[in-house]
């Protein structure tokens, strides 16, 4: 079956459209976030490094809970399902505006902590740390995503939202208990240890499965629901 690729530009251009606005705020919450943390003093570091996890976070679900979530409670999918827009297009729309509204707010903070980690005098060993974090969100995003569009329980989509992000917390504690990865953070010198490698290398590539997955799923089914 060929994608409908004028069609499925429009859809994508829509989510885009809609929440731009709301994104440029995320990214301007972000990067006051990170405004704290280039100050380099501890009680800046600790507020600076809650605002940045807590703007991550509210991005990797706003995109899901709005394009998905909200647009089922009010009706819009069956709307646009009862267009000439077939199943296989309208799940890679929704992948493609969801990856589009989550990629650019958490790809420019992403960037820009890297660059404050790097330009301030911060030690450089929370490069190496700060992309293992922002790996995680990015598994968890694409996890809750999937499960979007896979259930069409709310209460399910929710469940995974807030659980995924919640074993932030526990992820972080974890990478303390890894001597390959918590002996380096304080050292102002990026060292990538197997550990820290492989790990980051786990969670890229279980993302991507996660998505390839889902989209495969979707392209073989003859509704999208």
């Amino acid at each position: 079956m060929s994608l409908n690729l004028p069609v499925i530009k429009l859809l994508v251009a829509k989510d885009w459209q809609l929440f731009q606005k709301q994104l440029a705020l995320y990214v301007l919450a972000g990067i006051v976030a990170l405004a704290f943390l280039g100050l380099a003093r501890p009680w800046a570091f600790y507020v600076g490094s809650l605002m940045l996890l807590i703007v991550m976070v509210s991005v990797a679900c706003f995109s899901i809970a709005t394009s998905l979530v909200t647009e089922r409670k009010e009706k819009t999918l069956a709307f646009v399902m009862s267009l000439p827009v077939s199943p296989l297009d309208f799940t890679v729309a929704k992948l493609a505006g969801n990856l589009l509204t989550f990629a650019v707010p958490f790809l420019l903070i992403a960037g820009g902590t890297v660059a404050v980690v790097l330009m301030t005098p911060l030690p450089d060993g929370l490069f190496v740390y700060a992309l293992l974090i922002f790996g995680y969100v990015l598994f968890a995003f694409s996890v809750s995503l999937a499960v979007a569009m896979s259930v069409e329980s709310e209460g399910w989509v929710t469940f995974t939202m807030i659980g995924t992000m919640v074993l932030l917390n526990p992820y972080i504690m974890g990478l303390g208990q890894v001597p390959g990865i918590s002996t380096h953070v304080a050292r102002d010198a990026i060292v990538w240890t197997p550990e820290a490698t492989g790990l980051l290398a786990v969670l890229v590539v279980l993302s991507a499965v996660v998505l390839a997955a889902t989209a495969w799923v979707h392209a073989r089914k003859p509704a999208f629901y």
